[in-house]
């Protein structure tokens, strides 16, 4: 997948190594390195152009890319309607601030309250991220929760609690890295937000208990008004919850009036083959959230986000300057997220979702390779179980073979490759995977 020098470059074991990083691509890391916060690491490659599910660096190697900006480009790369609806935007009006709307702003909240089967009412609030759709979400549960009972200060209440799942990823903004389980990112930034804390995931028990410490007394605590969850814990290693174990934090939300959150920025937006994880059975087991927050992938690449209320009277806990963003909303997203959006319904990208997902997930299986262990995820969203923590250097290898995989855990690799990802696309995918290593080195 390269036609230049590099080809010649061996592994260290002898074999042929197509895709190793050539001069430019050196060059322009150590240009990186000297004006960017090391907050990422060192990039693998500096990338210079895309088109379909390919993509290539400055130095002129081919990929296959197998994560799709980690779930965000579910076009691909330069797909014809998404470049012409931002370029008639772009054209139009890119930006005006929230002292106005616009068209594309509209149509687009309209259209994602249709698409979440959401109650009428239902309404929408923009930002840009992931991270940012979780705040709003944590801030509109605060305000829910000051509507309690148990919370009231003139009945002797106590500030309502905020129950999230350990291994459960929300952002890295203080409000959501409150949210954010994973220890090594929450501890340098600490203290968080109070009156947020986690209950062991999958386990139902544990949750009654949660909500069972509300009441009064010194020992006792404020009432639950959300429990915020992913379906597929991606960052944890795509790892879906049980649905049944969903279902039952759905009944005991319902029987203590508190919210259920989904937070679908990494599966929604037609991942799990699905418009949101939760209308996936397999997944939700049929429950229907309070709330679900997005990003990643509606806008295709344009940096979006927000957040989905079901009905009214949660849709009306915000008000004029109760929360807020310049950028929200704004006509160039909207347009980029109205055409993303306009062509996964017509070219029937949620059936293309399962389809090539159940395909992958047989091809990694018939491969053998002592290596793999299982598959598991939903649709496009999948992992692959390596039998030891190799990861990274199976991602490395990936790379350098020309395929784009993540390594989401030390003994895992992450797989979302575009909505649009054809047979052909995954037939090369798993070629490239079936040839690799089972000897692989353990991650350090």
């Amino acid at each position: 997948m390269s036609t230049n020098e590099n080809e010649t470059e061996l592994s260290e074991d002898g074999g042929h190594v197509p895709n190793a990083m050539g001069p430019q691509d050196e060059h322009w890391l150590d240009e990186y390195s000297d004006v960017h916060m090391n907050v990422f690491g060192a990039p693998l490659r500096v990338m210079d152009h895309g088109s379909g599910t390919r993509l290539w660096d400055i130095d002129g190697n081919e990929y296959l890319d197998f994560l799709a900006g980690i779930a965000v480009n579910a076009l691909g790369y330069a797909h014809p309607a998404w470049v012409k609806a931002v370029g008639e935007q772009a054209a139009l009006v890119a930006h005006t601030s929230n002292y106005f709307a616009t068209r594309p702003q509209i149509e687009l909240a309209r259209r994602l309250v249709s698409i979440a089967g959401a109650p009428e009412g239902s309404h929408v609030y923009f930002g840009n991220s992931g991270a940012e759709a979780n705040e709003a979400a944590i801030k509109l549960a605060r305000l829910y929760g000051r509507t309690l009972p148990g919370a009231l200060p003139s009945m002797g209440g106590k500030p309502a609690r905020i129950l999230a799942l350990t291994h459960g990823f929300h952002g890295r903004t203080l409000g959501a890295l409150s949210a954010t389980w994973k220890p090594s990112i929450r501890k340098p930034f600490e203290p968080l937000l109070p009156a947020v804390e986690f209950v062991e995931s999958g386990d139902t028990l544990a949750m009654v208990e949660a909500f069972a410490q509300t009441g009064n007394g010194p020992y006792g605590k404020g009432p639950v008004a959300a429990v915020i969850l992913e379906l597929i814990q991606g960052e944890a290693g795509v790892r879906p919850l049980d649905a049944d174990y969903v279902k039952a934090v759905r009944s005991i939300c319902d029987v203590h009036h508190a919210l259920m959150i989904i937070d679908e920025v990494q599966t929604g937006i037609g991942r799990t083959g699905h418009w949101f994880a939760f209308q996936c059975d397999a997944l939700s087991g049929g429950v229907v959230p309070d709330a679900v927050t997005f990003a990643k992938a509606v806008a295709s690449g344009f940096p979006m986000g927000g957040l989905i209320a079901f009905g009214k009277p949660l849709s009306d806990l915000f008000t004029p300057g109760s929360h807020g963003s310049t950028f929200a909303g704004n006509p160039l997203g909207a347009a980029a997220a109205l055409a993303t959006l306009k062509t996964i319904e017509a070219d029937n990208l949620l059936r293309n979702a399962r389809e090539r997902g159940a395909q992958l997930r047989r091809g990694i299986m018939a491969c053998a390779s002592p290596l793999f262990e299982y598959v598991r995820g939903q649709g496009l969203l999948l992992a692959i179980q390596l039998t030891h923590p190799c990861a990274h250097a199976a991602m490395q290898w990936a790379l350098e073979h020309g395929l784009i995989v993540n390594a989401v855990a030390p003994d895992a690799l992450r797989l979302a490759p575009p909505l649009i990802v054809s047979e052909t696309d995954v037939d090369e995918a798993v070629a490239i995977l079936g040839a690799m290593p089972a000897d692989l080195p353990n991650d350090r």
